[in-house]
Order: C-alpha cells, then sequence, then structure tokens
C-alpha cells in the first residue's frame, strides 16, 4: 500500500495523476539536502550545459506542492519533449513504483539540515503561501498554513527537531531518516540511486560523471569538470531568480537568501557537545548503523558506497 504524505504545502496524491515516461527521472530528497543542486545537475547532464530552455523552477516544478493547481503542474510535464526532471519531497514509499524511471535520493547531515531548515521557514512569507495555496486549491480541505515562523533558541529547535515536538516542522530527525531508508531498502535495485551533498562539495566533477552513470548520460571526465562551475554554490546563487524555487510566485522574503552559504559542518560551530548528547544517543538507538554512517558522511567521508554495502 502506498503512504500518503500531506501537509499544508504538499500532497503525495497528486502523483495519481502523473503519467511516466521512460527515462523520467525523480528527485526524490528530504528537504534541504541539495534538491536544487541535484535538479541542477540533472538539467546540466540533458541539456549538455546551463542554456535550459526556461527557468529551472518551471522546468522541474514540484509536483505534490499545493502552491500551483495540479492541472497546471501536469499540463507542464506533458508538454516537455526533453527528459524530465520530476522534483518531489515524497518518500520513495509514497511514490508509484515505475521501472521505467530512475530514483535519485540525497541526504545532508542532519544537524546541517536542521539549521538550513530554520532559516528557510524564517526567510517563507506564510501571508503570501496562504493566499497562493487557497488560489491554487479552492474550496479543498488541507492542513491549516502557519501565521508566522520565529526561530526558536537553539537548544528548543535542537529538542525539537530531534524528538519531532514541532507541529509545524516540515523535517525532523525521524523523517529525514525514514525517507533515506525507503531508498536505502531499494538500493539494489538498478534505478535506485543515492547521492550525497557532502560529496557533491568533496568532489563535484566526480559526482557529476557517477550521476551521468546513473542517468545512461555518457559524459567524460573532462566535460564533467567542464560542467561543475555551473553548480557550484556562487553561480547557482547569481542566477536565484531563475533557480530558487517558486522564485516567480514570491514566496520568498528575500529570493537570494534562499541560496545562504550552503556550508557544511556548520553545526560543528554552533552546537555544543553537551547540547548534541541527547542527538548522538537517539540516533544510536534508532537508526541503521550503516545508514547513519553514510547519512552524516557521505560515501567519500564515511567510505560506504549504498550500492556496495
Amino acid at each position: 500500500m502506498v503512504a500518503v504524505y500531506r501537509s499544508f504545502i504538499e500532497d503525495s496524491a497528486r502523483w495519481d495523476r502523473f503519467a511516466f515516461r521512460p527515462g523520467d527521472i525523480l528527485i526524490t530528497t528530504p528537504r534541504k539536502c541539495g534538491t536544487t543542486w541535484t535538479q541542477m545537475l540533472c538539467a546540466l547532464l540533458i541539456f549538455d550545459g546551463g542554456d535550459f530552455p526556461e527557468p529551472l523552477s518551471r522546468l522541474s516544478p514540484w509536483l505534490d506542492q499545493r502552491v500551483t493547481p495540479i492541472d497546471d503542474v501536469i499540463a507542464t510535464y506533458e508538454a516537455q519533449r526533453h527528459r524530465r526532471i520530476i522534483k518531489t519531497h515524497t518518500p520513495l514509499d509514497g511514490l508509484p513504483v515505475a521501472d521505467e524511471a530512475v530514483y535519485v535520493t540525497v541526504a545532508r547531515d542532519p544537524r546541517d539540515v536542521m539549521l538550513s531548515m530554520d532559516r528557510h521557514r524564517a526567510n517563507m512569507d506564510y501571508g503570501r503561501v496562504r493566499t497562493i495555496i487557497d488560489a491554487a486549491n479552492p474550496g479543498a480541505d488541507g492542513p491549516p498554513v502557519p501565521q508566522t515562523y520565529e526561530p526558536p533558541p537553539l537548544d528548543d529547535l535542537l529538542r525539537a527537531f530531534v524528538d519531532g515536538t514541532d507541529p509545524g516542522a516540515s523535517v525532523t530527525l525521524q523523517t529525514l531518516f525514514h525517507h533515506l531508508d525507503t531508498a536505502w531498502q531499494r538500493r539494489g535495485e538498478p534505478n535506485v540511486a543515492m547521492f550525497h551533498y557532502a560529496d557533491y562539495a568533496a568532489d563535484l566533477p566526480s559526482e557529476i560523471v557517477r550521476l551521468a552513470g546513473t542517468l545512461d548520460i555518457p559524459i567524460t571526465a573532462e566535460r564533467a569538470a567542464e560542467l561543475a562551475p555551473l553548480a557550484e554554490f556562487a553561480s547557482v546563487r547569481a542566477r536565484a531568480a531563475d533557480i530558487a524555487p517558486n522564485a516567480d510566485i514570491d514566496m520568498w522574503k528575500d529570493t537570494t537568501a534562499f541560496f545562504r552559504s550552503g556550508r557544511i559542518g556548520e553545526w560543528r560551530e554552533r552546537l555544543t557537545p553537551g547540547q548534541l548528547r541527547h542527538y548522538d544517543e537517539v540516533v544510536r538507538a534508532s537508526f541503521d548503523p550503516r545508514l547513519s554512517a553514510w547519512a552524516h558522511g557521505g560515501r567519500i567521508g564515511s567510505g560506504i558506497d549504498p550500492k556496495r554495502t
């Protein structure tokens, strides 16, 4: 049975309207784990460069997101003649199974996800989001849109993330690991691939080659090295108006701030060992140790390759 995921911003039941084509790429990631980065990499490979036919958010809209009528999203994808890149934050257990599609999941150190999501929520214009969702879903019931978001003290943020006690949170430690585990359990399937934010940061050209192999797109190491600068943080941030999700509907207080810094290991500077004690205890007690090692360090940092473990 397919799981259903629904919040004020998304509804996985919208997948019922989607018709697959051979070669479709589903980027299925927990939030703030490198979704837009992966969309950019896939587009660079498909179009062999940064000259896309339309802005990335239009080229690869988030199918589940309730800010756009599902009829419009389906029409966008059906009109595309190139290989399609479909964005979703739904775990694999909530997605249709299609042998002709490729499922790409991306992870990031959960502690950096927590900090990034805190800023993401603070940058969202909830009043504007409420207006857009109401207009896109007339007469539909759904969880209420939060009134606003005030970043809590760091101790409270960490405790709520670990224990899942913030009702407005769209990602917690448990939901993040659940998402990754739905891919981990299927990692041996030829059309399921797992990438990591830290690996992108450590050796982007090599990860482009790996991604190209997953997508069955021929590429040389030399061409991957040429494409990599187009996907590096500074380049993407400079093109925020074309690349940031929903930049065209003014969901953000500051569109450029969507790409704030992309740092690795910020949590080391902001969280003390004492603050992290509960986090470490829950991680050790709750999750597969090999999945956890990979989720925190990536393939390069942990030495664990999901395809070979």
